[in-house]
């Protein structure tokens, strides 16, 4: 076989040497040790969990290394292609604080070894096909759906592994002549890779790879046999054969994907050798599990698990520090005990290691996240958190967004209530939470939510609430302003301590505790709440007493 020959035959409009690619695209003038590393989503118009797992991971190894972070869109599959998906994608990764270096962006790319699109490095692709063929590493197959079905169906009635390799490979010989009487009848054809393997299904025939890993250790696995499709119908490589050109020459050195790919890692290895580039060093991460509800792990699933898509945590509204801190438990078991060794310092100096990195699937947690979370934005400023729900209430609230943005003193003012304190409060989780905590400080969104406690008749709780109306002073300070509710409740027989009702709580209706929470419900329209005394005085007299008048009538 001429495969020069079958080359230009293939490829007549490719004249381009690879020569002008490799000086088109030079080695980077990085530091020694800096790590390439890339996010390669598809425009599918769903990002997830795992995209930003992954991409934290290339961020921390490019930056801890003083290297470099891209992001690239592999968009060859256009039946998946969703209008608007690359802006989705690098909007909710820059939520997340994901900053790329170079790469596709919003509305223009930067970098010197783009197109960072695949679609548009077509040019490139057909270059090294044609280099395929010339080496006899590749040829077209002109095998028809029905026939490679049909090949399918006789593989699994002799329990034989499904593909197209040795016999079943029936275009790995055709002659030139053969060749061209296809092209020349209109048959379509795909380029498929002349793998090196057995072809046979005896393992005893294939030999082992060895690939480092820099997470799992040095992989043995056998060597691809599978005469894969590098180059489709219409022209678009694969993902098989176009990561391995990009990785290439965007002299990526450091892969960080999914152990769901780990399969694949024959087939690109093999690639990589047949076209004489280096390959990186693959990272491949473990699933992310949560617990089913009979307590088993479990995949995080896109059907099951609405937490899956980072579309969940922008509109609940977790704060990205939280995610990013939350994050880091995943990928290191060691940071939280840094965490506690180290606080009040920011996450980003924590020394992430991917040696670290379990290979057993890292445990989802909502609960733990909420914790995290929770600690997280103890240590934000008021100031800083009332952006924060300014910003998601005006995307996905706003309903409420007017009311928020009205007076911003008021609202930091209400986020600081105990967070000062000798214990602070701990009770923010995210965006979403944060408003139904706070919302009765809002008149438009007041409502009375909880009922009267037990120990209060309706009758009793209209004489409490009259009787703090007559004494009520918005400039008592907090034990003055208690020793009143205390005179209140000995007024109308209720304990004036607690510890009284207990030891003989049938000399009382109740204790001072059941009458401040009268005058909570009417100002709060809760039964539990943070000090009234404070969020009365952040009120201001007028609200309190409209909101005790309102409940009266």
């Amino acid at each position: 076989m001429d495969h020069g020959k079958l080359a230009e035959i293939l490829f007549p409009e490719v004249e381009t040497a690879p020569e002008y690619y490799e000086k088109l695209y030079p080695k980077r003038e990085v530091p020694q040790g800096a790590m390439i590393t890339r996010l390669g989503p598809s425009p599918t118009g769903f990002i997830h969990l795992g995209n930003l797992y992954g991409a934290f991971i290339d961020e921390r190894l490019a930056r801890r290394s003083g290297g470099i972070f891209y992001l690239r869109i592999e968009d060859t599959d256009e039946k998946r292609f969703v209008e608007g998906a690359v802006e989705t994608i690098i909007d909710s990764l820059e939520f997340f604080g994901i900053d790329f270096d170079e790469g596709a962006g919003r509305r223009a790319e930067s970098g010197s070894y783009g197109p960072y699109f695949q679609s548009r490095r077509k040019d490139l692709y057909s270059c090294f096909a044609k280099e395929l063929v010339k080496k006899g590493s590749a040829y077209p197959c002109f095998m028809t759906e029905e026939e490679i079905a049909e090949t399918r169906k006789q593989q699994e009635e002799k329990k034989e592994t499904p593909g197209i390799y040795g016999k079943y490979a029936v275009c790995r010989d055709l002659s030139i002549k053969e060749i061209e009487k296809n092209i020349s009848a209109g048959k379509t054809y795909v380029l498929r890779l002349r793998s090196n393997g057995a072809g046979a299904l005896d393992q005893e025939e294939k030999n082992n790879i060895n690939v480092p890993d820099a997470i799992r250790g040095i992989l043995t696995m056998p060597s691809n046999y599978q005469d894969i499709v590098i180059m489709k119908t219409n022209g678009m490589p694969t993902y098989h054969f176009a990561h391995v050109c990009d990785d290439h020459f965007m002299r990526t050195t450091h892969v960080v994907r999914g152990e769901e790919w780990l399969s694949s890692l024959p087939i690109h290895i093999e690639l990589f050798e047949k076209l004489n580039f280096r390959p990186p060093i693959y990272c491949h991460t473990a699933q992310l599990m949560k617990l089913d509800e009979n307590g088993n792990r479990r995949k995080l699933s896109k059907r099951k698990d609405p937490e899956l898509s980072l579309d969940f945590y922008k509109e609940k509204g977790y704060h990205p520090e939280a995610v990013r801190e939350y994050l880091l438990t995943l990928l290191n078991s060691n940071y939280e005990e840094w965490r506690t060794q180290n606080p009040g310092i920011s996450c980003e100096e924590f020394p992430f290691s991917i040696e670290k990195m379990s290979t057993s699937g890292a445990l989802f947690d909502l609960h733990k996240l909420n914790d995290v979370s929770k600690e997280c934005l103890a240590g934000i400023s008021a100031s800083s958190l009332r952006e924060f729900l300014e910003k998601w209430a005006s995307q996905y609230r706003p309903d409420v967004y007017d009311a928020l943005k009205e007076n911003k003193a008021y609202l930091e003012s209400i986020i600081d209530i105990g967070r000062n304190d000798p214990k602070p409060r701990k009770d923010f989780i995210c965006a979403s939470q944060m408003f139904e905590y706070i919302k009765y400080f809002f008149d438009g969104f007041f409502e009375i939510e909880d009922r009267l406690p037990e120990e209060v008749s309706n009758r009793d709780a209209v004489s409490i609430l009259k009787a703090y109306l007559s004494t009520y002073d918005p400039g008592d300070d907090q034990s003055t302003w208690f020793s009143k509710i205390r005179d209140i409740a000995s007024d109308l027989s209720y304990a004036a301590r607690p510890k009284d009702y207990k030891k003989d709580p049938d000399a009382y209706k109740g204790h001072v505790g059941h009458v401040s929470t009268v005058i909570r419900i009417a100002i709060t329209g809760r039964s539990q709440s943070p000090d009234i005394w404070t969020i009365q005085n952040i009120m201001g007299e007028t609200k309190v007493r409209s909101r005790i008048i309102d409940y009266l009538s």
